[in-house]
């Protein structure tokens, strides 16, 4: 069986995870080979933790792992780029249990996890990742800046392998209300090319001792 693909970068070996082909356009193929897990947490989570295992047996285990894709927002610049500075999980809610929501019931877990690597130039937002697609109102129930379906369960199956991780979101929607699958694909194009730049800061940073 095929390992899954390994990216390296100025001498590092990079998993880059990515949730649909549809994100994956010709700036990025130029530069990196991704695994796709699917949409939403749950794949999110069966493909990385599963990807990762497979790479640690063969010894070849990532030395940085990156989400990378598109997100909603209703309050950062369409089509803008940014890291996540922090990730929440905003479908977990236990509070009737007398947990905090957002928190994992019996897990020592904030329900806010930082995500410390930093790439020059890029702008930080925190980043809310849950099961549902948010579209109008919906947003103003979340306190973070913006949302995905995956990052949450990247970074939990990044932590079994205690391997950092960074995640760059394009800002495809949440201005306006959704009508249709095309609110969300008119603009991955322009993601694309953001995310390939951001790749390139990603090798330079590398280079000059991210991980050092």
């Amino acid at each position: 069986m095929t390992l899954p693909p390994l990216t390296r970068l100025s001498g590092h070996a990079v998993l880059f995870v990515m949730a649909a082909p549809a994100e994956f356009g010709p700036h990025l193929r130029a530069r990196i080979a991704p695994l796709i897990t699917g949409i939403g947490p749950i794949e999110a989570a069966i493909g990385t933790a599963t990807a990762l295992q497979r790479l640690d047996h063969a010894g070849t285990r990532p030395d940085l792992v990156v989400s990378l894709g598109s997100a909603g927002s209703a309050r950062l610049d369409h089509c803008g780029l940014y890291q996540a500075s922090h990730v929440a999980w905003r479908d977990i809610d236990a509070s009737a249990l007398g947990f905090e929501r957002g928190t994992t019931p019996l897990l020592d877990l904030p329900a806010v996890l930082p995500l410390p690597l930093r790439l020059p130039g890029i702008a930080e937002a925190t980043l809310s990742t849950g099961g549902n697609v948010v579209s109008g109102a919906a947003y103003d129930g979340i306190a973070q800046d913006m949302v995905d379906m995956e990052t949450f369960a990247v970074l939990r199956a990044c932590m079994t392998q205690d391997l950092p991780l960074i995640a760059l979101r394009g800002i495809s929607d949440g201005h306006a209300d959704l009508t249709g699958l095309q609110d969300w694909t008119d603009y991955l194009h322009i993601i694309d090319e953001k995310l390939a730049q951001a790749v390139d800061i990603l090798a330079q940073a590398l280079a000059e001792g991210l991980l050092a």
